[in-house]
């Protein structure tokens, strides 16, 4: 039964969503700020959080680049009144899954959950481990190392770098890689793309400014070469 983490400061809102995550088949809490809620993300270990933007003592902002720093790869769906470009640029470049503005009918919601929790047992389940130059990945622990050396990378950065991979040295656009990691429509004006490519190749490649395996296709986009 995946377990679920409702953040949200709205006491009837919070309701609703735990009432119907449960009708669902969902096991479901909720917590109304976001300091409690990033201690509670981090404690519980759902396999999704829903959680809204602006609350009390940390914005959903906040939490989300927070856990991610601790590298915690739990799904987000991020909620939120705003519904400009920019905000659904921030939500998705600090690693958030899906981003839904309100006001929400409650079955796209449930539909949107379900996308974002079955893209997750897809990627669980198809475990590898990837090792090129001095860097080893595995997307199953969400680990990286450089000559034996831990590195960081974001949940997101790890999502990018397997899809390069699994295509076999096709050239990918920005709009298919958002399209297939993100799962979120496509917002051409956005560098959420290329800031990742640039944080594997800082991580990654021995000469970031001259990358050997994750490469640039001047007018497509991106691609992986062993």
């Amino acid at each position: 039964m995946p377990r679920i983490l409702v953040v949200e400061d709205e006491a009837a809102i919070a309701r609703v969503l735990v009432d119907n995550l449960i009708f669902e088949g969902h096991e479901a809490e909720a917590v109304a700020d976001g300091a409690e809620g990033l201690e509670r993300a981090l404690a519980w270990q759902p396999d999704l959080i829903l959680l809204d933007v602006v609350l009390p003592t940390m914005d959903g902002y906040d939490v989300c680049r927070r856990l991610r720093a601790q590298g915690a790869a739990t799904p987000i769906i991020m909620l939120t009144a705003r519904g400009e470009e920019i905000d659904k640029v921030l939500g998705l470049e600090l690693g958030a899954d899906d981003y839904v503005t309100k006001p929400v009918g409650v079955r796209e919601l449930m539909a949107r959950i379900k996308a974002v929790l079955r893209r997750g047992e897809l990627t669980s389940a198809a475990g590898a481990v990837l090792e090129f130059g001095k860097a080893r990945i595995d997307f199953d622990r969400y680990e990286a190392t450089v000559d034996g050396q831990t590195v960081h990378l974001s949940p997101k950065a790890f999502g990018v770098l397997r899809l390069l991979w699994e295509s076999k040295g096709r050239a990918l656009t920005r709009a298919q890689i958002l399209e297939q990691v993100w799962g979120y429509e496509v917002y051409p004006t956005t560098r959420t793309v290329d800031n990742h490519i640039a944080e594997l190749r800082n991580r990654l490649e021995a000469d970031p400014a001259q990358p050997r395996h994750i490469l640039t296709v001047h007018g497509v986009g991106y691609r992986f070469v062993e």
